[in-house]
């Protein structure tokens, strides 16, 4: 089917705009000093927006695809879900430096006590053939001298629907460390004037990494329960990356004896 007009007329500009600068970058040695500055400075205006409609295509484009939430989920499970920040575009997808109560989405805040401000967290698209995520993020810290650092998942109160202690919710996540460093991950649920906390070391020896929280022996008003968020703490946090390419959460019951 033949183009329409409008289709023929921007072919036509970009072909006219493509010779055009193809000639200019031929006739740099001959071009004076001033007109080759003019030139100069709207190549560089124009390379911006090539360069932001580049990531933005490239991203949309990629695959996983942006607000894909597959992922393997146990037998039985009754609520899954990724995070905002592994699953869509954030408004601010990066921090640098990144101060304490910093947020990318409101599902992901970083929280710490160092006065100096070299670290960095940041949204990066994920592209490997095995990711499941569209998003990752990455967590890079220089010089700390305060006592902690961590990020806080802000988990949606639909988690807490119906939620008993003979339920099990898992944390899987798929993480990379430049340095070896321990992660801890702690379960919270607050429940009416009290938090329940369950905390469980993330496994080292592979970046895809897996705990289980076991409410059975937690202090649980299955009544009262409305708010669940995760903290994940970070050990000896100087001078490492950490690229955290999928977190996910699922719910289900334990299985009977």
């Amino acid at each position: 089917m033949p183009l329409p007009l409008q289709g023929h007329i921007t072919r036509f500009l970009q072909r006219r705009s493509i010779a055009r600068w193809r000639k200019a970058t031929k006739a740099v040695g001959a071009t004076d000093l001033a007109t080759l500055d003019q030139t100069n400075e709207a190549a560089k205006k124009l390379l911006r927006h090539i360069q932001a409609f580049r990531f933005a295509a490239d991203s949309r484009l990629a695959l996983p695809r942006i607000s894909s939430d597959i992922f393997p989920q146990p037998s039985g499970t009754d609520w899954a879900w990724r995070p905002k920040p592994w699953q869509a575009i954030a408004d601010t997808p990066a921090h640098a430096p990144a101060l304490s109560k910093m947020e990318i989405t409101n599902e992901l805040v970083i929280f710490h006590d160092c006065p100096r401000g070299e670290i960095i967290l940041r949204q990066v698209r994920n592209t490997q053939d095995t990711d499941l995520a569209p998003f990752g993020i990455v967590l890079e810290t220089f010089q700390f001298t305060g006592s902690y650092l961590s990020l806080v998942i802000e988990v949606p109160k639909e988690s807490c629907d119906g939620l008993r202690k003979r339920h099990l919710i898992r944390l899987a996540a798929l993480i990379t460390r430049e340095k070896p460093t321990a992660i801890y991950a702690r379960l919270n649920v607050k429940n009416g004037p009290n938090t329940e906390q369950v905390l469980l070391t993330l496994p080292d020896d592979a970046p895809e990494t897996m705990v289980e929280f076991d409410l059975a022996y937690s202090g649980l008003n299955e009544r009262r329960a409305e708010r669940m968020w995760i903290d994940l703490m970070i050990e000896r946090p100087a001078m490492n990356k950490l690229t955290i390419r999928d977190l996910t959460l699922s719910r289900y019951p334990r299985a009977e004896i």
